[in-house]
């Protein structure tokens, strides 16, 4: 299964903030949208991305006021990002080692889409479930 099979599924809808946006709006669009990040983006570009652990992690260190601060002194930077033809199998891999729970997929230079850690977990139930079909129409025939 490929990254893209995923964003047929789900859909190419990614959440965007500039780096200059309060962390307080930050949070207001991750709520609004009942999401855990969002992609920053500056003139086009993937500048980072924030997430709520990014908010909890600076909150515990710098207290309230980097609530009013902006997202760019929040975010997480660089970013990796995926392409759609990559292989979730692959991906789960990258998101398991260094404890990731968003990727941006990029295609063509392009923001194309975001894969979570639930999409890819949902991902291998469902091939497990197909699989499984599989082996009992087999055992059944």
């Amino acid at each position: 299964m490929r990254i893209s099979d995923i964003l047929r599924g789900k859909g190419h809808q990614v959440a965007t903030v500039s780096p200059d946006v309060t962390v307080r709006d930050l949070l207001a669009v991750l709520a609004e949208q009942n999401i855990g990040a969002v992609v920053v983006v500056d003139g086009g570009e993937i500048a980072g991305i924030a997430s709520e652990r990014d908010v909890v992690r600076r909150l515990h260190e710098h207290g309230p006021a980097v609530l009013d601060g902006p997202v760019s002194a929040i975010m997480t930077h660089p970013v990796r990002t995926c392409a759609p033809d990559d292989h979730v199998e692959g991906l789960r891999q990258v998101m398991t080692e260094h404890r990731i729970r968003h990727l941006p997929v990029v295609h063509g230079g392009r923001l194309v889409g975001i894969v979570s850690i639930g999409d890819v977990v949902k991902s291998a139930i469902d091939q497990l479930e197909t699989e499984r079909e599989a082996l009992v129409g087999y055992l059944n025939s």
